[in-house]
């Protein structure tokens, strides 16, 4: 016996995708000969679609101007969905005709910081060895909570093992300095010194921008440290404070000269070789016990992508002597 299946409202309800495609083609070209071109019909063709459109809709889609035509407030909204719509399927069409010929490919998760900063300087040399990997960088400041759909093969963040069928590498510890633009430098020789520091603009991480890099991107913790155990928010005048959770924002201040900022070595470490950032006096602190890990999911480990990705990335970190090994 044929189980009885109800008709699908959505479906039933839809009109003519050939009728829709028609008026798609004429509301983007604005001309009905131009639409019939495009879509190589006649003219007489399109017309006909369009009218049996509005037909089925009960209204009108174009105001007819002569050869011209414009798009009613009830055609802007149907073209809106409509051509949305129609790239999605265009480009899933696309993508299924080239799956037997796609290359690798691998989707990699850090923060928006390590992707402006570390890998956006240094992927250039991985797509010259491997130009049949495709890479897709994902920045997230979550990386508990993906979106829906999204399954990173690599995390790269400061947590190990982060989720069940993932395994993690150790990579590298942190190290934090004081950093601001040889301008500023120049303009402030005094702020080599603890208490020069003290009497400056202080460019700070707040706790939401410090829980997607490292916590001791912080003035505070960062003072402690070095053995001053102070409020940088209560300054008595002394010193101005800027607290923001974007720590792409704090460098780009730095580089413009606005203040002094803790610097996470891995990411502006390039920007010091290439002479736009100074390290700031003689500090140097270093947290150990501190972590980055290079996390990857178990249904990769001999997946061919990720092992050149993987080599690479711990080839690169070995050579500029920060890799503390597994």
């Amino acid at each position: 016996m044929v189980k009885h299946v109800e008709p699908d409202q959505i479906l039933v309800k839809m009109p003519s995708l050939r009728a829709v495609r028609s008026f798609v083609a004429a509301a983007k070209y604005q001309n009905f000969t131009r639409a019939a071109e495009a879509l190589c019909v006649t003219q007489a063709a399109i017309s006909r679609q369009i009218r049996e459109l509005e037909a089925s809709l009960g209204v009108s889609l174009f105001k007819r101007a002569g050869r011209a035509v414009e798009l009613t407030e009830a055609g802007t909204i149907l073209y809106d969905a409509a051509y949305l719509s129609f790239v999605n399927i265009a480009q899933a069409a696309q993508r299924i005709k080239n799956s037997d010929k796609r290359k690798q490919e691998l989707i990699i998760c850090c923060s928006p910081a390590f992707s402006a900063f570390w890998l956006s300087s240094r992927l250039p040399s991985f797509f010259a060895d491997h130009p049949d990997i495709d890479v897709n960088i994902v920045t997230t400041n979550n990386f508990l909570q993906m979106e829906p759909g999204v399954h990173p093969d690599i995390f790269i963040n400061k947590v190990s093992d982060p989720r069940e069928g993932y395994h993690s590498i150790p990579l590298f510890y942190d190290l934090i300095y004081p950093v601001c633009s040889p301008l500023f430098l120049k303009q402030n020789p005094d702020i080599v010194t603890l208490d020069g520091l003290l009497n400056t603009t202080l460019l700070n991480l707040s706790p939401y921008g410090r829980s997607q890099i490292a916590e001791h991107v912080d003035w505070e913790v960062w003072l402690a440290s070095q053995g001053v155990s102070i409020d940088v928010d209560d300054s008595d005048g002394r010193r101005h404070v800027f607290n923001a959770n974007d720590y792409n924002m704090l460098i780009q201040m730095v580089l413009n000269h606005q203040g002094v900022s803790l610097g996470w070595n891995q990411l502006v470490k390039p920007m010091i070789e290439q002479g736009w950032l100074v390290r700031v006096g003689e500090f140097n602190t270093d947290y150990r016990e501190k972590l980055h890990y290079l996390t990857y999911s178990e249904s990769r480990k001999d997946n061919l992508a990720f092992r050149s990705f993987r080599d690479w990335f711990l080839e690169v970190i070995q050579a500029e002597e920060t890799w503390v090994g597994e």
